[in-house]
């Protein structure tokens, strides 16, 4: 089963940056981690800090790949234009953030994409991708649902 892991804006600078919101690894350093853990899943890796790019991103792989776990960083609560590409697509999208989200700035608390997304997932650092990841190493292939 192909899965996609997408994360938007300033993701390429995790173990970088904020260290006490974000960690101190790499995303890199945790992908190879992920594709051991679940060695069933087909897993693929992908980092803009570009709207369109992410979009382009999510259209390639929306109707061939069986689901998308996605960290739109800041975009989640700003972009219609992210939020209306994953309403278009099929495959069925799991949100997640590093950081919960709720204990943040106000302005974090409302998400453009959650209401297309099959859930979402905040709070549990990068163990947040792992559970989003066990949500779709636990469907059987006709489980698998698409986006309305």
């Amino acid at each position: 089963m192909k899965v996609l892991i997408l994360n938007g804006p300033n993701l390429n600078l995790l173990g970088v940056r904020e260290k006490s919101v974000y960690g101190n690894r790499s995303f890199e350093d945790y992908f190879e981690e992920l594709k051991e853990a679940f060695p069933a899943l087909e897993l693929t890796y992908f980092q803009s800090n570009t709207e369109g790019v992410l979009i382009d991103k999510l259209h390639e792989v929306g109707f061939s790949y069986k689901g998308i776990v996605f960290n739109a960083g800041a975009y989640t609560h700003t972009s219609v234009a992210i939020s209306d590409a994953i309403r278009a697509i099929d495959a069925p999208v799991v949100e997640v953030h590093i950081s919960n989200v709720f204990a943040r700035e106000a302005f974090r608390h409302k998400s453009m994409i959650a209401p297309y997304c099959k859930g979402s997932i905040s709070g549990f650092g990068l163990d947040s991708y792992r559970l989003a990841l066990q949500y779709f190493e636990r469907l059987k292939p006709k489980q698998i649902g698409f986006n309305v």
